[in-house]
């Protein structure tokens, strides 16, 4: 078995669906979120705040600087992630997407662990 991440993407400052609109979304990604615990696939995932909410951490030498934000500027944003423990890529593409087709539009990325 491998592990995968299968982060979904969102577009920096873009306004979310109207409630009605998002309760459907959030129903299908657990519906997928159950098949995947039903198959034993399903590690654990989260949704996460936006960039406005991380803190950045450097060290410089003996000091570590502290600052808030994002590390980078982007017009797109990691937004919640599910990690699963599959046989292989192709079945870490399958679960990507049945969450990619409850998503519309959003990008689906998938991107092993490494061992």
């Amino acid at each position: 078995m491998s592990k995968y991440m299968i982060g979904v993407w969102y577009p920096e400052g873009g306004t979310p669906p109207p409630p009605d609109e998002l309760e459907v979304i959030m129903n299908g990604v657990q519906a997928v979120h159950d098949d995947m615990a039903k198959a034993g696939v399903w590690v654990f995932g989260g949704a996460l705040h936006g960039p406005d909410a991380s803190t950045v951490v450097r060290a410089n030498g003996a000091d570590v600087l502290v600052t808030d934000g994002p590390y980078v500027e982007t017009k797109e944003q990691l937004g919640g992630f599910s990690v699963v423990d599959v046989t292989d890529l192709d079945e870490a593409l399958a679960w990507a997407g049945r969450l990619a087709h409850v998503l519309v539009p959003l990008s689906v990325e998938v991107r092993p662990f490494q061992d």
